[in-house]
């Protein structure tokens, strides 16, 4: 059985010190590709490195993450359309989108760069992977704003309601990154996935972070994707090998 682990920072320093242990547990457990977002221009080549390390199995995307957004968010967006329009690795935009549940200061700001990177998307028609926290109508606006563009991709770590995800779904092009927070106890998730296609999901840890049970509070890793997979096949009253064979189809059509 394997299946795919579509959002994993396997380059950040949490990793520094047994990624190879980490890389190696992944693939005993049937992982058989990982994709990577980036985060900001202090992690692009960490990120490079990793995929020359482990190529055909770790895959980089590159992109401004909302919470890395400032006043010279110009700057750092202007080094990754450089490194875009030369010969280049990188599967998708991501990780993009807004994030205002920390810090409205910058909203302005996160609502221009998430713009500037949905427009790349469509310029050098690589899938988007969105972050969305506190700000489901303002990322919902843009993507309805570009919808002629034909844009696909992946709403990050879906926690939302059934309203949110039915509005979600609306956009033909992307799916529902689902992590970890499905197994935590307080999660809506599994009540509201039961009226989501599986054909319209994708499996992901966000790791190091949203370790799901039983393992919560530890460092996460991407071999816990099972977790996931396995609660996921509780909630669809299926086999894991059937969410396997699904997930892992929806994420080989999104990034080609």
């Amino acid at each position: 059985m394997n299946f795919i682990d579509t959002h994993s920072h396997l380059f950040l320093e949490e990793f520094t010190d047994d990624l190879p242990l980490v890389i190696q547990r992944a693939k005993a457990v049937g992982v058989s590709r990982i994709y990577m977002p980036n985060i900001d221009c202090s992690t692009i080549q960490p990120m490079l490195n990793t995929v020359v390390k482990y190529p055909g199995y770790c895959f980089p995307m590159i992109g401004l993450h909302p919470t890395s957004v400032n006043a010279g968010f110009h700057k750092e967006l202007s080094v990754m359309r450089e490194m875009l329009e030369q010969p280049h690795s990188f599967v998708a935009i991501g990780e993009v989108g807004m994030d205002l549940y920390w810090d409205q200061t910058f909203l302005r700001e996160q609502m221009e760069a998430f713009e500037i990177q949905v427009q790349w998307s469509a310029e050098y028609k690589l899938p988007l992977v969105i972050h969305s926290r506190n700000s489901f109508d303002e990322v919902n606006q843009v993507i309805q704003r570009n919808e002629t563009k034909k844009l696909r991709g992946i709403f990050h770590s879906f926690t939302g309601t059934q309203a949110e995800a039915d509005k979600l779904l609306q956009f033909e092009g992307f799916y529902l990154g689902i992590n970890g927070v499905v197994t935590f106890k307080k999660s809506i998730l599994p009540e509201v996935l039961k009226s989501v296609p599986l054909e319209r999901l994708v499996l992901e840890t966000d790791s190091p972070y949203l370790t799901p049970a039983p393992n919560r509070g530890k460092r996460n890793e991407s071999a816990n994707v099972k977790d996931t997979l396995f609660k996921l096949a509780e909630i669809y009253q299926c086999s894991p090998e059937e969410i396997a064979e699904i997930t892992t189809k929806n994420a080989l059509m999104i990034f080609n």
